[in-house]
């Protein structure tokens, strides 16, 4: 026990654990206490809910959850690669991996959980992966590339997001269940059929009710294929194993703690462990008081929170948590609530489902209509107020609830209809009278200052939608009047400005502010939200309305952000990326080599994107111009990768060469690129074609794909592949060119003609009124009688398009931009700098690298800057 100093160790540092120490700072623990944080993992506490979209382009510190500045600032002693290995109650000492013995007044484990992995013959074989951390995926990755087929062990919430993974690095995927359907824990049959039916449309094969009985492997000793216990095999080159987790005890028993007979560290309500009061357990490896242990985030918020109580001398229990959850997997949306599976007796089911949507909505009801929990496979928008509604019974009727647009008018329920104790966010145990006396008591008057308030959509996210109308309606209640303006300057949204600058042809943002501003902001500057929006409307109808549509011409110069402004993308060392624009992903080998001479010259790092583009890394600003000017030369012209419009169409080969190819999806693809290329919109756009239904191109993943079909393609829009993904919408089939070609004109219009500032067509197909069969009588059927003009914008576009470095390079005033200090143009940057890795180069950051230091050195407070 130390003497001087109380110290709390904290052994483990994972989402909880991190939740931990702010709950200790936020009692001010953290200035009475030496804290020190024993981390296995070589990088801090990161969003391990979020892991899978490490493949959708986040980086390991995208996901990272642990601002440095707020472990210096409460002088925090953090060891990342060092693990606890002993711990002597009786001393009250921990001893880590590297030798370091620390007394503690306190201990808090946090050690989380393990991968289980069924025992089974050449389970260890190479090829064989878990699917846990940062380095598990790191790992599947790199072997991915000589892979071909993989296989997931395991259908539950991971095991489907591996699976995903595994197709989306191009593997052939295939899903092992041994229950008979997938996530027996969250859905149940009828859910798992409408889930089933879905993702076997995206390409992976699921096979239910069965399980592996071996890993069969050459005689190199890697893996080649499974066996299953229905007497079949599976050939497969590379097996991820996701079938469920176990605590991680083992410390807790090596020291005596008493752990549950199926494991975890058993803890009273204030997450003691029984058998030291000195000693608490937190997360996935505590067997809580209630006899559970629990495995999502939010209880294990709880915890935490309840631990750093208790250490404050603080009234605090954890007797139990909400196990409802809403997820998406591979675009599909999965929640479950309360009592799912209708245990209750004598509950009552209402149904609804729709096989060919794939939808599955059930409420479970009980004999005096109190709504008890429920299941919702394919839409899940309703599960924020159906989830606040469970315990109480509905003002309306249960059918209500699930019946779909058009087939009996479903209820909206709106936050009034809410009571006062409902939970809103489950994650920090936040109910809708907290919300509200945000806003009444704390003159909260946005969700960002509630969620500062409360903590509410702080966890998981999956409230947010419902905190945000809540907010709403209670500053309406109020009499405030909801201010849904663009914002400081304009009191019309994005859409109506738009309006005005087509109806009036106002081609200036000074007149535009001058004229339709909030009285206050006219004459003035405007701000950074409104410029860069009005900018790109001004860019999107520039032919039309008599502007330029040039972005560093006169006034649009200065309304761009950053990366406009330099036609290129700001990187994290403030050099710049070169991308130039490759048609459908074509290129002849001349034009390879040219771009390698000038990564070679200029010294640029190379990589190939999943846009079937090659990004050059690491120019400075006033290399710009020199290097865009041979590739100018060279036939190339702008990617725009720095702006939002349309980046890339991507494409497979089609029918050119392969032999699967019902269509020249190459064509297509290079038609529609330079047809769209330069057009400003409201976010990026992004587009594949594939050449037949094998989808190599992935266009269901991105805001307007086309797949090949016998008879001509088929149009999907609002699909989204990145942070949030979403699967696209079919709006049309069999298509012949001309009609492709026409319909992807007016989406793209209406799109841009509707949408709200940096709100991508995913987003904006789910929020506008009617939703898909809206968008469909618009720009189909021509419900609005727009379609004429929506197609003239569009071809206005097209014929006025000009390239935007081309011009740039050939007018000297600016060119004369492109310099990183203006008083000395001559003068580079020095903090731009690089160091070799892999034959190429990286930014030197040695600052950047300080969470991810060896577990000899500490982070300690400030003593480390």
């Amino acid at each position: 026990m130390s003497t001087d100093t109380p110290t709390i160790v904290l052994v483990g540092h994972g989402m909880v654990g991190q939740r931990f120490l702010e709950a200790l700072a936020e009692r001010g623990l953290t200035a009475t206490h030496r804290v020190v944080v024993l981390c296995e993992e070589p990088r801090p506490a990161y969003d391990r809910v979020q892991l899978t979209s490490y493949f959708s382009g986040k980086t390991p510190e995208d996901l990272s959850m642990t601002d440095l500045r707020f472990i210096e600032d409460h002088g925090i002693e953090l060891r990342v690669g060092d693990p606890a290995e002993t711990i002597d109650r009786e001393a009250r000492k921990v001893t880590a991996r590297s030798g370091l013995v620390v007394d503690y007044d306190v201990l808090v484990l946090a050690t989380g959980s393990y991968p289980f992995v069924p025992p089974v013959p050449n389970k260890d074989a190479e090829g064989c992966f878990v699917y846990r951390t940062i380095e598990d995926l790191l790992a599947i990755e790199e072997y991915a590339k000589k892979a071909t087929t993989g296989a997931v062990v395991g259908g539950g919430l991971l095991g489907l997001e591996a699976a995903g993974a595994l197709k989306g690095l191009g593997l052939t995927s295939h899903i092992v269940e041994f229950a008979p359907r997938l996530m027996p824990v969250q859905v149940d049959e009828g859910g798992g059929a409408a889930l089933l039916r879905t993702i076997e449309e995206m390409g992976l094969s699921v096979h239910t009710g069965v399980g592996t009985q071996e890993i069969v492997v050459g005689e190199d000793g890697a893996v080649t294929g499974m066996k299953l216990s229905d007497g079949s095999e599976l050939a497969t080159d590379l097996v991820v194993f996701s079938a469920g987790v176990r605590p991680r005890d083992q410390l807790a028993r090596d020291c005596g703690l008493t752990v549950g007979e199926r494991g975890g560290i058993a803890v009273d309500e204030q997450c003691r462990t029984v058998n030291d009061p000195n000693v608490f357990a937190i997360g996935e490896c505590a067997l809580a008081a209630d006899g559970r242990v629990y495995g999502l985030v939010a209880p294990g918020y709880e915890q935490a929170e309840t631990a750093a109580a208790t250490i404050a001398a603080d009234e605090a229990a954890f007797t139990g948590a909400d196990l409802s959850t809403k997820l998406k997997l591979l675009g599909v949306d999965v929640a479950s609530f309360g009592d799912a599976h209708g245990t209750a007796e004598d509950c009552l089911d209402v149904v609804y489902s729709d096989s060919r949507a794939g939808l599955y909505k059930k409420l479970v009801i009980g004999r005096d209509g109190t709504l008890l929990g429920g299941i919702l496979v394919g839409d899940a928008e309703a599960y924020g107020t159906l989830k606040a509604f469970t315990g109480s019974v509905p003002p309306v009727a249960p059918e209500a609830l699930v019946l779909p647009a058009g087939a009996g008018a479903p209820a909206q329920l709106g936050p009034s209809a809410l009571p006062d104790d409902a939970i809103i966010c489950s994650c920090h145990n936040v109910s809708k009278g907290t919300i509200r006396g945000a806003v009444t008591d704390h003159q909260c008057t946005t969700v960002p200052e509630v969620k500062k308030c409360t903590k509410a959509g702080t966890g998981c996210g999956s409230c947010v939608k419902v905190l945000g109308q809540l907010v709403t309606a209670e500053l309406e209640a109020s009499g405030v009047e909801v201010d849904k303006g663009l914002c400081g300057c304009f009191s019309q949204t994005r859409e109506e400005l738009y309006e005005i600058v087509l109806a009036l042809r106002i081609n200036s943002y000074q007149e535009l502010l001058d004229r339709h501003g909030r009285e206050e902001a006219r004459g003035g500057d405007g701000c950074e939200i409104c410029k860069p929006a009005v900018g790109s409307i001004i860019a999107s109808l520039a032919p039309t309305i008599g502007a330029s549509g040039y972005v560093l011409d006169g006034e649009q110069a200065a309304l761009q952000d950053t990366n406009d402004h330099f036609l290129a993308n700001l990187q994290k060392n403030g050099s710049y990326s070169v991308v130039p624009r490759i048609p459908g992903g074509e290129i002849a080998p001349e034009k390879l080599i040219v771009i390698g001479e000038i990564a070679r010259d200029f010294g640029l790092y190379t990589k190939i994107t999943g846009g079937q583009r090659i990004d050059m890394f690491g120019a400075r600003v006033e290399q710009l111009p020199l290097i865009w000017a041979r590739l100018v030369d060279a036939g190339f012209e702008s990617g725009h990768a720095y702006g939002k419009s349309l980046r890339t169409v991507k494409s497979c080969v089609g029918q050119t060469w392969c032999r699967y190819g019902v269509q020249d999806s190459v064509r297509m693809a290079i038609d529609l690129e330079l047809r769209y290329r330069g057009l400003r919109s409201p976010h990026k756009l992004k587009s594949a074609v594939s050449g037949c239904q094998r989808e190599c191109a992935e266009a269901q993943s991105k805001d307007f794909g086309v797949i090949a079909t016998a008879n001509g393609w088929n149009l999907y829009v609002g699909g989204n592949g990145g942070a949030t993904p979403r699967h696209a919408d079919l709006l049309a089939q069999d298509l012949s060119d001309a009609e492709l070609v026409r319909l992807i004109d007016r989406f793209l219009m209406f799109y841009i003609r509707t949408a709200d500032r940096l709100e991508r067509t995913s987003t904006w197909l789910e929020r506008i009124p009617g939703g898909l069969e809206h968008v469909r009588d618009v720009v189909v059927h021509d419900s609005l009688g727009i379609c004429d003009e929506l197609e003239k914008l569009m071809q206005a576009h097209v014929a006025h398009y000009r390239d935007e470095w081309a011009e740039t390079i050939n007018d000297p005033e600016k060119l004369a931009r492109f310099v990183s200090f203006v008083n000395a143009p001559d003068t580079p940057d020095p903090v731009v700098a690089f160091v070799p890795e892999r034959d190429q180069m990286k930014p030197d950051l040695p600052l950047l690298s300080i969470g991810m230091r060896p577990a000899e050195d500490v982070l300690e407070g400030s003593a480390q800057r």
